[in-house]
């Protein structure tokens, strides 16, 4: 483990690796590689932690990922509608459009957010798959 560095908590969910070793990564393509984007391989290649320990496991990603995104569509409508004098449905087709480019990631990061939040980090099992 001497050359390994040990990646943060935050790191290790904004780049969407495996909670409990910080290596693997969660999705088997990146972020905006539009092939495959909700698959996520059965494990971990680097210390084998599940990563759908349980059916339904990941429906409370779906709250993390409304509060997210509700918050921040508001602030943007907000933003343009009082601060650029935008009209209400520009506002919103800004929106739909930022919506539509970011909806990947955010399913994506409210995943990692949500395993990261169940699954601790195990430094032991770190050294033993190295």
């Amino acid at each position: 483990m001497g050359l390994l560095k040990k990646r943060s908590w935050m790191s290790s969910m904004l780049n969407m690796k495996c909670p409990r070793c910080r290596q693997g990564d969660l999705f088997e393509t990146a972020t905006f590689s539009f092939q495959k984007p909700f698959e996520m391989p059965d494990k971990c290649d680097s210390c084998g932690q599940k990563y759908m320990p349980e059916v339904g496991f990941y429906y409370g990603a779906m709250f993390i990922s409304y509060i997210l995104w509700g918050w921040t569509s508001l602030i943007i409508a907000l933003l343009l509608v009082f601060a650029f004098d935008w009209s209400v449905t520009g506002a919103m087709l800004v929106v739909i459009a930022i919506s539509t480019v970011f909806f990947v990631w955010l399913f994506r990061i409210a995943r990692s957010i949500w395993i990261h939040f169940m699954v601790k980090y195990d430094a032991e099992n770190v050294q033993k798959t190295r």
